[in-house]
């Protein structure tokens, strides 16, 4: 066999094993679920917007209540939680309970900002540091999307659902702070972590 065949042969070779290996190497990226999230990925805020009859649960302890704000048209947002975690956060977790006769939908909860996305939401929520002088507003994504419960539209006469929002987290001298929603009174909450 002369040279030539042989490199021919070598490079054949290559380049079948080399499109083997990629093959591996892109089956390996997905994830095995199709279109599915991973479960460390799921979106927090998916079922807050769900419309589907369900009853759903509250998204932190429903016995424990460290706060409530009471609003127009029957309105209650009961306040389970405020934990500061170690990324520099704190998620505020409640639950809103419509006590009225009529739908709610939180459209005057969202934040007044026109370069993010609008949505019925608990997007223009606050936390107010009295002392500090300071106020911390909810966190958005680079889509421009609150870290908070969206899709607060369509509350029936007495049905809950679950809510949260993640703000920067104040300084850790400040252990107590207020908590505003537009349209509702403020509460002062302490928080824990």
């Amino acid at each position: 066999m002369s040279i030539r065949h042989t490199t021919k042969a070598r490079r054949g070779a290559a380049a079948t094993a080399l499109a083997a290996a990629l093959a591996l190497a892109v089956a390996g990226c997905g994830n095995g679920d199709g279109d599915k999230k991973p479960d460390d990925a799921a979106d927090r805020t998916s079922t807050a917007g769900k419309d589907d009859g369900d009853e759903q649960e509250p998204a932190a302890d429903s016995s424990k209540t460290i706060g409530e704000m009471k609003g127009p048209g029957g309105v209650v947002v009961t306040l389970h939680s405020a934990v500061r975690d170690g990324g520099g956060f704190v998620t505020v977790n409640a639950t809103v309970t419509n006590h009225g006769s009529q739908l709610f939908t939180a459209f005057a909860w969202r934040s007044q900002e026109t370069d993010v996305k609008p949505s019925p939401s608990v997007s223009g929520a606050s936390l107010i540091d009295g002392k500090g002088k300071k106020r911390y507003l909810v966190l958005r994504d680079t889509d421009g999307q609150c870290l908070c419960t969206t899709g607060l539209s369509g509350i029936k006469p007495n049905e809950s659902r679950p809510l949260f929002a993640q703000f920067p987290a104040p300084p850790k001298s400040v252990k107590e702070i207020d908590f505003q929603i537009p349209t509702m009174p403020s509460v002062s909450i302490t928080l824990s972590g």
